[in-house]
C-alpha cells in the first residue's frame, strides 16, 4: 500500500462507541488521524472548523433504521462541502440505501462487519482519487498534456473526473470497476486505462461475460490442451494466457453464473490457472478491468453475485455518467460522430445546423452515446444533405416510426422477417449493398449470401464506395 501522506484526517460519524473506536484504532495503526463523532449535527461542526480529508459516515444515528438520516447528512455535506469524499458504512441488507448514497455523491460504501485489509485499501484508494480530482487538476487541455485519451470525447466537469481518475490509476496493477449506463462508452474508458498503463505495449483482451456458456467457460478463460474433450484437436489459448502481462476487460461482468464466479475468484485470489487437461499451472499475469450497466452491489445482496469476488474486482470503481448529466458535451460528441461516420461512408462532408444541435441537445437519450450515434447514422443516410437541421432529424425520427408501424411480424417465420428487413432497407438505400450491410451489422459477404437466399435482387449501386470500406 502506497505511504500515507502526512496529516490526513479522516472523521468518523456513528452512534455506536464500539464502532468508533474499532475503526479510530484501525485508522491509527494505518497512520492517519481520526476525529469521532456520534450525531449529525456535531458532525457539521467538526467539518466547519477543522480541515478533514475524508469521512466515513454511517445510515443511522437513532433507532429508526430508514438510513434517511445518513442521506439527510450526505446531502449536506455535498451541499457545503461538494469536494469532501464520504464512504457510508452499511449491512448488506442495506445495499439499495448505499447505492442510493453514491447516486448523490457518496464515492463508496463498505459494509458492517468489515474487512480491515479491504476498508483500508478503499480509504487509500479514494483518498488518492480526492486527490486526483482536487480543484486545478480537472483540466481537459491539461489531462490531455499528460495522458493519451484519444476517442473520448468531452469537457462536462464529470467527465473530467472520470478522466483524472484514469489518469492517477491507470499506472497501477489494481483491478477497476466501470459502471455506466448501457451506451455511456464502458469499453472506451477500459481502453484507455490500458493505453495509458505500463502494459499499453501489451494486449488489452476483451470477452463479453454474458456471452461465454458455462460449459466452455473454462476453455475459453484458460485454455485446454489437445485431447482435453472430444472436440479439443489441438492446444488453444485462452483469455488469460492471451491478455498476458496486458489487461483483461470482463464486459457484462454481472452476468456471470455463480459457478463461474467461484472459478474466475480463484484465478484472481492465486494468480495462478490450468489449462483445461492441463497439468500446469500459469501465471496469471493481468490486469483486470470489469464493467456492467448493473449495480453490482445489489446483485450481492440479492445473492447473485459473490461477495468476496466483488471485492476483488471493484478496489476502483468509476461511474460513467449518462449524457443527459452531461448535455454540454452533446454538441462535440455529435459534431465528432457526424465527421466519423461521413468518412466510415466514404461520403463528402456533412455538417450540423445550430438547429439540429439544439434538438439533440434537448433530447434525454436513454440509450446514451449509442443512441446517438444511431440517430446520427440514420439521418445522415436518410437525408443525404450537407448541412442537417432540425426537420431532418424529425423526418428520419417519423420515417423510422412509420417503418416501425409498417414491419408487422405477426405470424411471420424468422426467413420471413429477415427477407423483410432486407428488403426493406434495400429500398432505403437504392440497393447500395455497403450501406444496407452497414446498417443491419452485417459484412457485405454476408449480406450477399442472404440476398442470394431471399432471391432477393441489387443493382450493385454502391461499387464507388466498395474500396472505401
Amino acid at each position: 500500500m502506497p505511504a500515507v501522506l502526512a496529516n490526513q484526517r479522516i472523521l468518523i460519524i456513528d452512534d455506536d462507541s464500539s464502532v468508533l473506536v474499532s475503526l479510530a484504532l484501525l485508522l491509527k495503526q494505518a497512520g492517519y488521524t481520526s476525529i469521532s463523532c456520534d450525531d449529525p449535527q456535531q458532525a457539521m461542526q467538526i467539518l466547519a472548523t477543522q480541515e478533514i480529508d475524508l469521512v466515513l459516515q454511517d445510515m443511522n444515528f437513532s433507532l429508526q433504521t430508514t438510513g434517511e438520516e445518513g442521506l439527510a447528512l450526505l446531502t449536506d455535506i455535498k451541499r457545503l462541502y461538494p469536494a469532501m469524499p464520504v464512504l457510508l458504512m452499511t449491512a448488506w441488507g442495506s445495499i439499495a440505501l448505499a447505492v442510493r448514497g453514491v447516486k448523490l455523491g457518496a464515492a463508496d460504501f463498505f459494509t458492517k462487519p468489515w474487512s480491515n485489509t479491504q476498508l483500508q485499501e478503499l480509504i487509500r484508494a479514494t483518498l488518492d482519487l480526492a486527490q486526483a480530482a482536487a480543484p486545478g487538476s480537472a483540466d481537459r487541455q491539461a489531462l490531455d498534456q499528460q495522458y493519451d485519451f484519444t476517442d473520448i470525447i468531452g469537457e462536462h466537469p464529470e467527465l473530467l473526473k472520470v478522466l483524472a481518475t484514469i489518469g492517477r490509476v491507470a499506472k497501477t496493477n489494481a483491478p477497476v470497476l466501470i459502471l455506466g449506463e448501457s451506451g455511456t462508452g464502458k469499453e472506451l474508458i477500459a481502453d484507455a486505462l490500458h493505453r495509458n498503463s505500463p502494459r499499453a505495449g501489451k494486449p488489452i483482451v476483451k470477452v463479453n461475460m454474458g456471452a461465454v456458456t458455462s460449459s466452455l467457460f473454462e476453455s475459453e478463460m484458460f485454455g485446454h490442451v489437445r485431447g482435453a474433450f472430444t472436440d479439443a484437436k489441438s492446444d488453444r489459448k485462452g483469455h488469460f494466457a492471451m491478455a498476458s502481462q496486458g489487461s483483461l476487460f470482463l464486459d457484462e461482468i454481472g452476468e456471470l453464473n455463480r459457478n463461474d464466479q467461484v472459478k474466475l475468484l480463484r484465478v484472481l485470489q492465486n494468480q495462478t490457472y490450468q489449462a483445461v487437461g492441463g497439468s500446469k499451472s500459469e501465471q496469471a499475469d493481468v490486469r483486470i478491468i470489469s464493467a456492467t450497466n448493473r449495480e453490482l452491489a445489489e446483485l450481492v445482496a440479492s445473492n447473485e453475485f459473490r461477495e468476496d469476488l466483488y471485492y476483488r474486482l471493484n478496489l476502483i470503481t468509476i461511474r460513467l455518467p449518462p449524457l443527459r448529466e452531461r448535455r454540454s458535451d452533446i454538441p462535440l460528441l455529435a459534431n465528432r460522430l457526424i465527421a466519423s461516420l461521413v468518412n466510415s461512408y466514404g461520403m463528402e462532408a456533412v455538417s450540423l445546423a445550430p438547429s439540429a444541435l439544439q434538438w439533440l441537445g434537448s433530447r434525454s437519450w436513454p440509450g446514451n452515446i449509442r443512441q446517438l450515434r444511431q440517430c446520427l447514422e440514420r439521418t445522415l443516410l436518410l437525408v443525404g444533405k450537407p448541412v442537417l437541421e432540425q426537420q431532418d432529424f424529425l423526418f428520419a425520427e417519423q420515417h423510422e416510426e412509420a417503418q416501425g408501424q409498417d414491419m408487422s411480424i405477426a405470424g411471420m417465420t424468422l426467413d420471413q422477417v429477415e427477407k423483410l428487413m432486407i428488403e426493406k432497407a434495400m429500398e432505403q438505400h437504392q440497393g447500395n449493398v455497403t450501406r444496407v450491410a452497414k446498417v443491419l451489422g452485417l459484412s457485405r459477404f454476408s449480406l450477399y449470401r442472404r440476398l442470394e437466399k431471399h432471391q432477393i435482387s441489387t443493382n450493385e449501386n454502391d461499387a464507388g464506395t466498395e474500396g472505401q470500406q
